[in-house]
């Protein structure tokens, strides 16, 4: 019919075909029959007798927008939420995906250099077998990124045969000065170290729930030590765990999504340390004299931080500074999400005398790290460590939840001895 390639009259303005929009658009009629189908882009009229598409020349940019995203990976569902919003606030919404994207890719590309290290060992370990062959590699080191001197190991004191590790350890959780409620969660034990940041109506309930999810774990009570593989999985397990317990504990509230938590974590194995990590509540580790960082936030502004868009003195007054790009949340998944969102897992090293402090932004965000350092040096135990690390956050305003735990790595027969001093 000559109508349908033809523009027709309206009252808002010249409509076109869509066969001319997708000439002005650059984009297919068939790219555009799905856009609509999917509700990403509706034409501004469509004929009520024979179904044609007009659309208003100036929605040509709207197009090429869903086609910009659609090419960096943008699932439909958040492009449909991208393209309702104003220019400045659907800027935002880009970078916070793209952030989002390059801290999953970040922790893939870690778990690949750490299968890398590892594979590489067992081939060296295999080629110095009499009778067998393998493939040898360059990488020395095996575990995690981010710190030096991770070559501890179960009886490691920096010394061979100096006797088996084990940890000592506190927690502490404050309210704070300001909040009436608190929704931090913390936890030590003897294979447990974990902090949680709970936020929205059902926080306190995630932040606990994630936490709990991890106490049933023995890691180190079977016979003979676990090997890395395992290890690795046992922490894919325990993450799922968390992320199941935490939509359980919310799924009562007005809004679920609207609920979750932070979570980084340690489990003791006896010879290493297995790390869980999401959001933006840290871990620390003090190795002589020095403090590391050892987790990456997964912010917005840390994001901005990476790719030098944002120092780190203005972060800390940014206004979506509390926007996480990662977190255990209430809300249902696709598989593919679900995935994409799981927390950090990685495998530490230790040597005698490490002190971890694990930490919710409560404390990270309003004390600095050199002030960090001086509380954790000076502290004698960990008991003492999280006590003057709450004052320090009480000092500063106290205007969040603060929650914090701090674990020792001592030789087993050190701490046997501690302990009958304690009861003497």
């Amino acid at each position: 019919m000559e109508r349908e390639g033809r523009a027709v009259g309206a009252a808002s303005g010249e409509l076109v075909t869509i066969g001319e929009f997708a000439r002005l658009s650059r984009l297919s009629a068939k790219a555009l029959r799905r856009y609509d189908e999917l509700g990403l882009l509706r034409p501004a009229l469509v004929d009520p007798v024979n179904g044609y598409r007009y659309y208003d020349p100036a929605q040509a940019e709207e197009a090429r927008l869903v086609a910009w995203l659609r090419r960096i990976g943008m699932p439909l569902s958040r492009i449909g939420r991208v393209v309702a919003l104003d220019a400045g606030a659907a800027a935002v919404e880009i970078r916070a995906y793209w952030a989002r994207v390059e801290a999953e890719t970040a922790a893939r590309r870690d778990l690949a250099m750490y299968l890398v290290d590892h594979l590489s060992a067992e081939g060296r370990a295999m080629a110095r077998i009499p009778g067998t062959t393998g493939n040898t590699g360059s990488t020395e080191t095996t575990g995690s990124t981010g710190t030096t001197g991770n070559t501890g190991g179960t009886g490691s004191t920096g010394s061979a045969g100096a006797g088996s590790l084990a940890i000592r350890c506190a927690a502490l959780t404050d309210t704070g000065a300001v909040r009436t409620a608190n929704q931090d969660a913390a936890f030590a034990g003897p294979r447990l170290l974990a902090v949680a940041d709970g936020f929205g109506e059902g926080g306190a309930e995630a932040s606990a729930a994630a936490i709990e999810a991890l106490k049933p774990s023995v890691w180190g009570s079977g016979g003979g030590a676990p090997s890395a593989a395992d290890l690795l999985n046992a922490l894919e397990d325990t993450a799922d765990s968390a992320s199941r317990a935490v939509r359980d504990a919310v799924a009562s509230c007005a809004a679920p999504e609207g609920s979750g938590t932070t979570l980084t974590a340690m489990l003791w194995t006896g010879s290493r340390l297995g790390l869980v990590h999401i959001g933006d509540s840290r871990a620390y580790l003090l190795r002589g004299g020095e403090l590391f960082r050892i987790t990456h936030d997964h912010s917005l502004v840390q994001s901005m931080i990476d790719d030098g868009s944002l120092s780190r003195e203005e972060a800390a007054s940014h206004p979506q500074r509390a926007l996480l790009l990662k977190a255990l949340v209430g809300e249902a998944r696709s598989a593919q999400v679900a995935v994409a969102s799981r927390p950090d897992v990685r495998l530490r090293e230790v040597l005698a005398g490490d002190r971890y402090l694990l930490c919710s932004d409560g404390l990270s965000a309003v004390v600095d790290e050199a002030d960090l350092r001086a509380a954790v040096v000076a502290a004698d135990d960990p008991e003492e460590a999280v006590r003057r690390l709450a004052g320090l956050a009480r000092e500063a305003g106290g205007p969040d939840n603060v929650a914090c735990a701090v674990a020792d790595v001592v030789v087993e027969e050190q701490e046997r001895e501690q302990e009958q001093k304690q009861e003497e």
